[in-house]
């Protein structure tokens, strides 16, 4: 791909070491992407929690039945709807991410997790709630939620369609597009801008640890900010 990585796992490695959402977000800003970040109620269970890969995006929809033979859809009747379905097509560097069911109930839980993992998925961000948080956090699988709340997403609502267009709050994710979450939120990378976007986010960091330096040294802001166009 370039002289930096070669490939999404090479990209994920260094992103990790050397990025953060922040400047991510400062360079997408530059290039016109000013409504990447997922909604500021996303965030992870446990700080140090960091997850970038290719979002497998995934459909939810509230449902107040179960099972049963009710409605036209064949999916009113069936368990959870496609999630199972869903969650066992996570691929390598996979990030699930779901969206689309009110507030009621959880979206994650350990047990998925867990599936997840032997999946070698990268992370869940969901917009909505996690459970079997002490699950999640022994397993250390980075899960992006609302916060954890117990309630169980069975009789309450269904995955209705995977990997197909989602939006939380504006904010359009593609299948495919590139999910990078921290401590401060969670970005959406488009995939005709990420190589663009990831050397600018390189160079921006790599220049930042100059004027942290010059800084330190006692540089005031301002010309800091004129000699180095950083801040």
């Amino acid at each position: 791909m370039t002289d930096l990585w070669k490939d999404d796992a090479d990209l994920f490695a260094l992103a990790r070491r050397e990025l953060f959402t922040a400047v991510v977000g400062d360079i997408m800003d530059k290039l016109g992407l000013q409504h990447q970040f997922l909604p500021a109620a996303i965030h992870p269970l446990e700080r140090n929690m960091v997850t970038i890969g290719r979002a497998m995006t995934v459909l939810e929809a509230d449902f107040f039945q179960e099972t049963g033979d009710v409605g036209r859809n064949p999916l009113s009747g069936r368990p959870f709807g496609l999630m199972l379905d869903a969650l066992d097509d996570l691929q390598p560097n996979e990030v699930y991410i779901c969206t689309g069911g009110s507030p009621r109930y959880a979206l994650w839980g350990e047990l998925m997790s867990t599936r997840a993992i032997r999946c070698a998925a990268a992370g869940a961000v969901l917009d909505g709630y996690s459970r079997d948080t002490r699950g999640i956090l022994k397993l250390g699988f980075p899960t992006f939620s609302h916060g954890s709340y117990a309630q169980d997403q069975g009789p309450r609502g269904k995955v209705v369609d995977y990997r197909v267009p989602i939006e939380m709050s504006g904010t359009r994710v593609a299948p495919g597009d590139i999910v990078f979450g921290d401590l401060d939120g969670v970005c959406i990378i488009p995939r005709a801008a990420e190589h663009d976007v990831f050397l600018g986010a390189f160079e921006k960091a790599r220049g930042e640890k100059t004027v942290r330096k010059a800084l330190e040294q006692g540089m005031p802001a301002r010309q800091a900010f004129e000699k180095f166009g950083i801040l």
